[in-house]
Order: C-alpha cells, then sequence, then structure tokens
C-alpha cells in the first residue's frame, strides 16, 4: 500500500513538471514603464495641483483661526475691572467660535486628505488598466502563461534569474507609444 501511494506520488509529481514545463513565463519592469508614461507625469502633476489646492484652503482656515486667537489673546491684555464683564463675555464667545473654527479645520483636513486620494484613484485608475491591457496583449501575443513584475517598487524583486528574451518590458511600452 506504501508503495502505491509513493509511485502515485511520484507520477503526480512527475507529470506537474511536465505541466509546468510547458507553461511559458514573462516578466516585467513595471517601473520602466511608469516612469517614462506621459499619461502618468500628467495625471501627477493634475494630482498635485489638486492637493496644493486643498493644502491651501487648509492653511487659509488655520490662518484665520491663528488671527482670532491672536484678537482673543490681545483684548485678554485690555482686561480691566471696569471692562471686565464685557470682555468676559466677548472673551467666551471667541473661545467658542475658535473651537468651532478647530472643528472646521479638523473636519476640513480629513475631507481634504479623503478627496485627494479619490482623485488620485480617479486619474489613475484608467492609466493601469490601460496598462494592464497592454501587457495582457503583449502576453497574449508571446504566448506567455504568466508574467512577473521585477520591478523594485512592487515588492516582488525577488527574481534571481530571467531571460531577456522573455522581457516583455519593450513590447508593453511600444503597444502604449512610450519611447
Amino acid at each position: 500500500m506504501k508503495k502505491l501511494i509513493i509511485a502515485l506520488s511520484a507520477g503526480l509529481f512527475l507529470v506537474s513538471n511536465f505541466t509546468n514545463a510547458q507553461q511559458k513565463l514573462g516578466h516585467i519592469n513595471s517601473d520602466a514603464i511608469f516612469a517614462n508614461y506621459a499619461d502618468v507625469k500628467t495625471a501627477s502633476a493634475t494630482a498635485e495641483n489638486f492637493a496644493k489646492t486643498k493644502q491651501t484652503e487648509v492653511a487659509k482656515m488655520v490662518g484665520e483661526f491663528q488671527t482670532k486667537l491672536k484678537a482673543a489673546q490681545d483684548k485678554e491684555k485690555t482686561l480691566t475691572a471696569a471692562n471686565k464683564d464685557k470682555l468676559t463675555k466677548e472673551l467666551a464667545g471667541a473661545e467658542t467660535e475658535l473651537k468651532a473654527l478647530g472643528t472646521k479645520i479638523e473636519t476640513l483636513k480629513t475631507q481634504s486628505a479623503k478627496d485627494v486620494s479619490d482623485k488620485q484613484n480617479e486619474l489613475f485608475a484608467p492609466i493601469q488598466k490601460k496598462v494592464s491591457d497592454a501587457i495582457a496583449a503583449v502576453a497574449k501575443e508571446k504566448g506567455l502563461t504568466y508574467v512577473f513584475d521585477s520591478s523594485k517598487s512592487q515588492g516582488s524583486n525577488s527574481m534571481i534569474y530571467s531571460n531577456a528574451g522573455d522581457d516583455i518590458t519593450a513590447s508593453v511600452k511600444s503597444k502604449l507609444g512610450i519611447k
């Protein structure tokens, strides 16, 4: 019985190795594609400008907060026995306004971060699909079963050996019109 199991296991191992030997593998360096793709540069610039706009909105509100805080601190310095009641009410109102403005700033920061992330997704999703489609097209043309990404940014720089003839980076660049 043990011999039969060992024989079956060895047979399955040989069949799986034979099947794997029939599969054609390829690799690509997606960093090289994205670094030279004009659409990526355009989307990056657009995303960067959008982020700067959001940062400016937050900075404007922080400036407003700082101005109101300084005004309240300056009023507090003029506190005397004669104007104590009036100034105490004004300072309490200013404190409430500053707290509300602080909350508004935090909300704006959170919303701005979400807006920037959404904008980046909106800009880069079509580019990623375009590149993915080009990779799939080239892989089909070359009869590849699998394509591995050998770029460092993808964290899969674990390829020990690759045949330069199977590198489809140049073909994908050509399909996308990248020089």
